[in-house]
C-alpha cells in the first residue's frame, strides 16, 4: 500500500503555495489508491500555534481535500503532531550515538556567524559547517561542553549522495555537501532532518512529494535513512510557486492567504482550478473540485521550473469573490 502525507508547519496561515503542494500529494496517494496522512510539523514550539494549525484543517477540508489519518486519530501510526512525538526523536538520537555517527558541537555564536563568510554548502541549508567541533580531542568536548551545553551534529560519510526525483531528475551532491549538520539543537529541540525521517519511517510513508525548497534536504535525511538501516520513501519535489515581483510565495502577501480567499467568499472550486492550471494538469482555470482532477492526474504534467502568479491571474481569481 502506497502512502503519501502532507506536513505543514503551523507558524502562519496557509497560502495558495501551501494549497498546491497539499492539492498534488493528495492527488497522487488518489490515483494509486493508497492512503494519504495529515502531520503537523510542530517540533519547533516557539514557532508553532495551536489555533494555526487548527487553521490549516479548516482550510483543506475546505479546498475539499480528506485524509485517512491526521491530528486527532490515535491510530496507527500517531500522534499525528511532531510535538508530541519527541520520545521516538530521542530514541533515533541515541541509535545514531552508538553507531558513532554524532559529535557534540559547541561553537559560539561567533563561530558560527565567522561560517557565514565561508561558501554555501546546499542551496537552502545556509554555510557549510567546517567541522570545527569534529575535530575536537575528546577531552576538548567535555571541557567545552562543561561551559555551554553542545548541541548534537551528524558526521557526513566520506561519500557521494545520489537523488532519483520524480519531477527534478537525477541529482548528485559531492561528498560533504552542506557539512555535518545538527539533529539536537543545545536548547533540546530537534530538527528538522531528524524528526522528517523518524516521523516518515514511523508511518510508512512511501512516497514523499512537497516543495524544490527542500530538495536540498534530502541528501541529508538519505543518510539519516541509512545511518538508521531504514527504507526512505521515493521523493518527488514540485517547483514553488512564484509572486508578481519574482519571489516566492509567502504568508506576507494576504491577497495570496486560503483564509482571507474564504472570508472574501472566493469559492474553493475556483482556487482548485487555478492551482491545477499552474501545475499544468488543465489548460485553462476553470472551477473544478479535487475529486474532478484524479482520472487526468500525472505527475509528468506538472512543469519542473517555478511558475509566476501574474497579476492578471491574482484579479482573475479574487473576480470569483465578486460573483
Amino acid at each position: 500500500m502506497r502512502r503519501g502525507r502532507f506536513a505543514p508547519t503551523p507558524s502562519g496561515l496557509m497560502h495558495i503555495g501551501n494549497a498546491r503542494t497539499a492539492l498534488l500529494a493528495w492527488l497522487q496517494m488518489r490515483v494509486a489508491g493508497g492512503q494519504f496522512v495529515l502531520r503537523m510539523e510542530d517540533i519547533d514550539k516557539p514557532r508553532s500555534r495551536p489555533e494555526l494549525a487548527s487553521a490549516i484543517l479548516s482550510d483543506l477540508r475546505w479546498l475539499g481535500l480528506d485524509w485517512e489519518e491526521g491530528p486527532g486519530s490515535g491510530e496507527p501510526y500517531g500522534p499525528y503532531e511532531q510535538s508530541l512525538r519527541e520520545e521516538l526523536y530521542e530514541q533515533a538520537v541515541e541509535r545514531l550515538e552508538r553507531g558513532g555517527w554524532l559529535y557534540p558541537c559547541t561553537c559560539s555564536r561567533a563561530e558560527l556567524a565567522a561560517i557565514a563568510s565561508a561558501p554555501h554548502g546546499l542551496d537552502s541549508e545556509g554555510p557549510a559547517y567546517p567541522g570545527i567541533c569534529r575535530q575536537r580531542t575528546r577531552e576538548e568536548r567535555e571541557a567545552r561542553a562543561a561551559l555551554k551545553p553542545p548541541s548534537l551534529r551528524f558526521a557526513l560519510p566520506d561519500k557521494p549522495v545520489e537523488v532519483a526525483d520524480a519531477i527534478a531528475g537525477p541529482r548528485f551532491y559531492p561528498p560533504g555537501a552542506g557539512g555535518d549538520f545538527v539533529v539536537k539543537r543545545a536548547d533540546g529541540i530537534f530538527s528538522y532532518q531528524l524528526a522528517v525521517v523518524v516521523d516518515d519511517a514511523a508511518m510508512r510513508i512511501t512516497d514523499v512529494l512537497r516543495g524544490d525548497d527542500l530538495l536540498d534536504s534530502t541528501p541529508r535525511q538519505l543518510l539519516l535513512y541509512e545511518a538508521l538501516s531504514w527504507t526512505a520513501p521515493k521523493f518527488a519535489h514540485v517547483p514553488l510557486l512564484f509572486g508578481p515581483d519574482g519571489r516566492r510565495l509567502a504568508k506576507r502577501d494576504d491577497t495570496m492567504v486560503i483564509a482571507r480567499m474564504r472570508s472574501a467568499g472566493i469559492p474553493p472550486e475556483r482556487l482548485v482550478g487555478w492551482l491545477a492550471f499552474w501545475s499544468g494538469l488543465v489548460d485553462r482555470p476553470e472551477p473544478v473540485k479535487p475529486s474532478e482532477l484524479i482520472p487526468g492526474f500525472d505527475l509528468a504534467k506538472v512543469p519542473s521550473d517555478p511558475v509566476t502568479v501574474t497579476n492578471h491571474a491574482i484579479l482573475k481569481l479574487w473576480d470569483a469573490s465578486r460573483c
